[in-house]
């Protein structure tokens, strides 16, 4: 038989220990800074039913979710189902050049119905989409026990059926982070702590993280007398800082909207300054016209005085990165209230962070009137920002900090037994499993990025000593074996 030359699936990824070792400082960082901030682990399956998902993300997401085919012989029952649906099929091919519209499009109607009723014969079942979506079901399941509000991290991967492109991928992971059950506008200004902690933390220090409220987006729509039109409204203003003010004015055109509309918007261009200034300056343009314009503006006010609160005399506060960007639009289907981003400088690369408040997570799932605000951490896009800038501690490298050398029975039986002192130590450590030369052994451990190798010879074993070699200046000193592990350990600190 031939052997299979393996491959991967597009848009899937195999991580090699080197990633895996950035990755997990990646994960570590951010996972601590969760746990500072009160929020407990949560887990859900990789597989839930497809009728949790579907219906959740609009019809271009429902494509995107990946189905799995249900287990035992199916196909029999649905022999009936196929010939019928091959009518269906063959029946719409033969009105294509009829001029009765109606009737065509009847027939579309019918054969998309008649898929949709298909789908459950052949799946029941999808990998999960996103990490909301199954946050909600449990929620509502397990509302009896949980207390209320509820704070929950959830780091795990997720799955969508997109077409693969850099920065872009059919499984990757999410860093969610979600408070249900409160409205109180606290969660909002702890959000903008934690990106400002967690990010300086992976030693991404410059970022921009912008905040926007969805009632001064819905302000702008009611000043113009437009608010039926906020998303197309939205959408162009999103566009601002890539296709400047003659862009975004002739998008709103092609979209229909009035010249009386559009010059109403006009102020809007020119705001500028700090957020204090911003603010003040909106409220000139609000007062009177636009109730939820203003309901929004307290909001942001009233989150930058809890983040002036909570951070009082820490370093976080005087290296606080916040603005307030009035033409950031995004998840306009779902945030109600903050909505916020957040991008790295020097790089080219989307969003590295986002999220927002939404007041009804729970109600698909028959729980009605449940407010959260919530926020995720893009991890790969993360990860290629560290990597492109160098941003990565150099002792992410290695997994493993010092390797014992093993040169035959005698030398292995003097340094394993000295191996566990190491580990109870707190330093990670491996024995050369086989005897072999000098070479071998030290470009094993080269090859490996080990900072540290272990030399016991007659010399050493005479003395009751070890030889510490650090790998990266090539020094060698031949020491007690307490005076090795301090100096591994003092090395680590430094790297730390």
């Amino acid at each position: 038989m031939k052997a299979q030359k393996p491959s991967l699936p597009k848009g899937t990824r195999d991580f090699g220990p080197e990633v895996m070792t950035k990755r997990n400082f990646i994960l570590d960082t951010i996972r601590a800074t969760f746990q500072k901030y009160g929020f407990a682990p949560l887990e859900t399956p990789s597989i839930e039913k497809l009728s949790v998902l579907t219906g959740k993300y609009g019809e271009e997401g429902d494509q995107l979710i990946f189905k799995i085919l249900n287990s035992g012989d199916y196909v029999k029952d649905l022999t009936k189902d196929i010939d019928h649906l091959n009518d269906y099929h063959q029946k719409n091919a033969s009105t294509k050049n009829l001029e009765d519209q109606e009737e065509i499009a009847r027939i579309k109607n019918e054969l998309k119905d008649y898929h949709k009723g298909l789908t459950p014969k052949i799946s029941e079942k999808a990998l999960r989409y996103d990490l909301t979506v199954p946050f909600a079901r449990f929620v509502v399941m397990n509302r009896d026990k949980l207390a209320f509000p509820f704070k929950r991290y959830q780091i795990q991967p997720v799955w969508r059926g997109d077409r693969p492109q850099k920065g872009r991928y059919r499984e990757f992971y999410q860093c969610d982070a979600d408070v249900v059950g409160t409205d109180s506008l606290i969660c909002e200004a702890e959000i903008i702590l934690m990106i400002n902690e967690a990010l300086p933390n992976l030693g991404i220090e410059d970022f921009d993280l912008k905040i926007n409220n969805r009632k001064v987006l819905t302000g702008i729509a009611q000043l113009i007398g437009e608010e039926d039109r906020i998303t197309d409204i939205c959408v162009a203003i999103d566009k601002l800082d890539k296709i400047g003010k003659d862009g975004v004015i002739n998008e709103l055109e092609t979209k229909g909207l009035t010249q009386e509309a559009i010059l109403k918007l006009d102020p809007f261009f020119s705001i500028n300054g700090d957020i204090a200034t911003k603010i003040s300056q909106l409220r000139n343009i609000f007062a009177g016209v636009a109730p939820a314009g203003l309901a929004g503006l307290d909001e942001i006010e009233q989150v930058i005085k809890y983040v002036e609160l909570i951070s009082q005399q820490t370093n976080v506060e005087q290296n606080l990165r916040l603005d307030f960007d009035i033409t950031l639009a995004r998840g306009l289907s779902y945030y109600t209230g903050a909505i916020f981003e957040v991008k790295a400088n020097n790089v080219q690369i989307g969003s590295i962070s986002g999220g927002g408040r939404y007041d009804n997570l729970t109600g698909a799932f028959g729980m009605e009137g449940v407010s959260g605000v919530g926020f995720s951490f893009g991890v790969d896009r993360i990860y290629d920002v560290m990597e492109e800038l160098k941003l990565f501690p150099t002792n992410t490298n290695a997994s493993v900090q010092v390797m014992f050398t093993n040169f035959g029975e005698k030398e292995a039986a003097y340094v394993l037994p000295i191996l566990h002192r190491f580990r109870d130590a707190g330093v990670s450590c491996e024995i050369y499993p086989d005897t072999a030369k000098f070479k071998k052994q030290f470009n094993y451990a080269n090859r490996k990025n080990i900072p540290f190798v272990v030399v016991a010879g007659e010399q050493e074993m005479q003395e009751g000593k070890l030889a510490l070699k650090t790998m990266e200046t090539g020094e060698q000193a031949l020491l007690e074996v307490d005076e090795v592990i301090a100096q591994v350990k003092s090395q680590q600190a430094s790297l730390a």
